[in-house]
């Protein structure tokens, strides 16, 4: 169980939550509780069942069993109240391409019964928060990939939601598009909106998320803020050392050395509280490894840790 009590705000809240898809379990009875101005991640490998639970919190796909209640209501019986309080960002832009920038924005405005007026001011006032008020009246189609990203959380805003939810918000982005995106989604934080996201970018995590569920094979394997998770399941250092392709290391000498030492093929991997005492007990049993790199420990080594290195596809 990822949390107890309901929180007396949470805006999201779920008890057993699980979907099946004929005989796949892809959410296996979650428990967990979004509060009110937090920002809140799901973590996880491909296939660890993210996407299908942002969809039933979207009131898109109805949950196989367990209960979830989204601000206050019910997603089977309230979806259409639910969904005109939501921005959803889904994890592939869905842009109509022979529309102008900020025609997408206007006529999505127009959905949710917003007057022309209005809907022609949010669309110019959002154009300026995601910094594309230059490319208002460009086709969408010649967008960048990190335009077109910025340009569908924009739309996601026009309806001025309480809970915005991003699958995958950044995936495909150059570093300076992530960044970009982080620091809107920020702003919005700080503005009082609530955010719920995937992502399976360690460093996204843990830049934007207040709290997040780890998931792996539809369970939640853990829970908390990254800075928690990091010192229940990791170290406060990591000291990484790389030897040549063609000297096999004698590994029995660093026995004692860390609290948990992990081999794999480029390099070793030691967790412990002091990298550079330990990189000199390394040096002073003999071993000489070519590179030796002291870094904090970081959501990714938890991450890998309760996941596994295996590549799931």
């Amino acid at each position: 169980m990822a949390t107890s009590a309901t929180p007396p705000d949470a805006l999201i809240h779920a008890r057993g939550l699980t979907k099946r898809f004929a005989s796949l379990t892809a959410v296996d009875a979650i428990d967990f509780d979004v509060e009110r101005g937090e920002a809140f991640g799901f973590l996880g490998p491909n296939g660890a069942g993210k996407t299908s639970t942002m969809r039933m919190i979207g009131c898109v796909s109805r949950a196989s069993g367990g209960s979830l209640r989204v601000l206050g209501m019910d997603p089977v019986e309230d979806g259409p109240q639910i969904r005109a309080r939501l921005g959803v960002v889904p994890q592939s832009d869905t842009l109509d391409t022979e529309l102008l920038v900020d025609e997408n924005l206007f006529t999505y405005a127009r959905y949710f019964g917003i007057a022309r007026n209005e809907a022609r001011r949010r669309a110019a006032q959002l154009l300026d928060f995601v910094q594309l008020k230059d490319r208002a009246h460009d086709r969408v189609e010649f967008l960048s990939g990190g335009m077109k990203r910025r340009l569908t959380i924009a739309r996601a805003l026009v309806n001025e939601p309480e809970l915005l939810l991003l699958d995958e918000p950044t995936t495909g982005l150059d570093p300076q598009a992530r960044h970009l995106v982080w620091d809107r989604l920020y702003r919005l934080k700080q503005q009082g909106v609530t955010i719920v996201l995937t992502t399976h970018y360690m460093d996204e995590a843990e830049q934007l998320c207040d709290r997040l569920v780890v998931m792996d094979k539809a369970k939640i394997v853990a829970f908390g803020s990254p800075r928690s998770l990091i010192h229940r399941y990791s170290s406060r250092e990591v000291l990484e050392l790389r030897f040549p392709i063609d000297a096999t290391p004698a590994l029995d000498k660093l026995n004692g050395l860390a609290e948990r030492i992990e081999v794999l093929p480029d390099r070793v991997l030691l967790y412990t509280n002091d990298g550079e005492a330990a990189a000199v007990a390394v040096h002073s049993r003999g071993l000489r490894p070519e590179a030796i790199l002291v870094r904090r420990s970081t959501l990714e080594d938890v991450f890998l840790r309760l996941t596994g290195r295996s590549l799931i596809e």
